[in-house]
């Protein structure tokens, strides 16, 4: 029997009234942004997270108005030790953006400047995706993101940052010039290339394990329309349709974005009448570049697609970036395991093919990118992030309404997913980890994990924040038996 969901074991929230009591009145009277605590107006939505499987009851959200208040509200949380987490959009799948003790909402700290002629944006930390992509696009520019507007940037960021636009730009965290953060001591720090480069390079893939990141200095790249396919692969082209993705993705174009998705359709009016309910690959086919030289691969990846299924056209960014937003709403029942892949073998596309007719929730979906291009250019070195040189990551995303639906689907991610590793490669992308797999923080980050280990023993010796994929400072892993 599959063993239940886990999540981080910290004590219970009555263990933290006294040391919330604490926070609270040292702020009282200073702070500028809300104090919010059970029961209080605001209270309520204040603590609800994207992920509807998380759900806890802070005896605080202290929500900042500004750097002063974060400041401010990390310091006292330092001094009484209270468990804290830091909340940005609240999209973590883990759910680490809430928890019983103290939370650090950012969702007040949402500016956006924009230098158009240097291509340069700075952003505070709770923006949202939407945020950013609505102020750059007005000087048609773009920042390479997430694919969900509502997502917060700073955790996406922090993460390392997968999106449409990976492999024509990079990374998200590749295009930041400049973090701002607030240290576990209070202190504001600057980091980039030449200040504080050791922080500089374990922000960007490391998450949210050495502070509150306040101002991110993020370049900006010209961009306001794209071309967009899409079509549904009926079951009996599924193997040949994966042969030819991993055959024709390894020398595409870096204009070229393609992401195929393994489910099962609805019962939607749009969906071909002999498509609906059936096991399909899903393929989302970007381009970039000059429209005339992107609709023959267009039109080449979508060929073994139902023809009927199938729509390419134009479409602005801002269009694109909100197109899956509600596709992935606010407490919806999520969860996830990831990994990468060298290569798809045989073996390996007649197992996913397998697992689609077995999915037990319509909206339950095996994602796969292909990565490199632009992102495959930074070295394995210069930042946190993990493993570049493997193109393909895998995300089995499960989600799900009810609560009682619970045990089937993360059964299923789990079953699935101990079936695949044998034929991926070490590694894991961190904003695609569930609550339960701190024993594969490690694995993300594979030769770099010493290192980042020493960053995170200098600026956080005490773990103060630890509500992430948590790389434990070395006074922590000393005293593990």
């Amino acid at each position: 029997m599959d063993e239940p969901y886990i999540v981080p074991l910290f004590p219970g929230k009555e263990a933290w009234a006294a040391s919330a009591l604490e926070v609270y009145a040292c702020l009282d009277g200073r702070f500028k942004g809300d104090l919010l605590r059970p029961g209080e107006s605001g209270y309520k939505d204040a603590r609800a997270v994207w992920n509807g499987m998380v759900s806890r009851s802070p005896w605080l959200i202290a929500r900042c108005a500004d750097v002063t208040d974060v400041q401010m509200v990390v310091k006292a949380a330092s001094a009484t030790g209270i468990l804290t987490a830091i909340r940005c959009g609240g999209h973590s799948l883990a759910g680490f953006g809430t928890c019983d003790g103290l939370v650090i909402d950012l969702s007040r700290m949402r500016a956006v400047t924009l230098d158009s002629h240097k291509r340069r944006a700075w952003i505070s930390g709770g923006c949202l995706l939407g945020s950013i992509d609505s102020a750059t696009q007005k000087a048609g520019l773009v920042f390479p993101s997430g694919v969900v507007s509502h997502t917060g940037a700073s955790g996406l960021i922090l993460g390392g940052g997968t999106g449409w636009l990976t492999r024509r730009f990079g990374l998200s965290c590749d295009n930041v010039d400049r973090f701002t953060v607030v240290t576990a001591d209070g202190s504001l720090v600057q980091c980039s290339e030449s200040e504080n480069p050791d922080l500089f390079w374990a922000l960007r893939g490391g998450g949210g394990n050495f502070g509150v990141v306040t101002e991110f200095e993020l370049r900006l790249h010209p961009l306001t329309s794209v071309v967009l396919g899409e079509g549904l692969c009926p079951a009996p082209n599924i193997h040949r349709l994966l042969q030819f993705w991993r055959e024709f993705m390894a020398d595409a174009p870096f204009d070229l974005k393609w992401n195929i998705d393994l489910r099962l359709t609805s019962q939607a009016k749009n969906v071909p009448i002999d498509l609906r309910g059936q096991p399909v690959a899903g393929s989302s086919v970007l381009w970039t570049g000059d429209p005339k030289d992107g609709h023959a691969y267009v039109e080449r990846a979508l060929s073994l697609c139902n023809r009927d299924s199938v729509c390419i056209k134009s479409m602005s960014f801002l269009e694109l970036q909100t197109m899956a937003d509600l596709a992935f709403p606010h407490g919806r029942r999520y969860y996830t395991k990831s990994g990468y892949f060298a290569d798809l073998d045989d073996t390996t596309i007649d197992q996913l093919m397998t697992a689609v007719s077995e999915i037990p929730s319509p909206e339950t979906q095996i994602e796969l990118a292909y990565l490199g291009a632009a992102a495959a250019r930074v070295s394995a070195t210069e930042t946190a992030f993990g493993d570049r040189s493997t193109p393909i990551i895998m995300n089995l995303l499960a989600t799900w309404t009810e609560p009682s639906l619970d045990a089937s689907n993360i059964s299923w991610v789990r079953r699935l997913f101990q079936r695949l590793r044998p034929a991926m490669k070490p590694g894991v992308y961190v904003n695609f980890m569930s609550a339960d797999e701190q024993d594969r923080v490690p694995e993300a980050y594979h030769e770099r994990w010493e290192r980042i280990v020493e960053v995170k023993s200098h600026y956080d010796p005490t773990n103060f924040f630890r509500l992430n994929q948590n790389v434990p400072p070395k006074s922590s892993l000393e005293n593990i038996p």
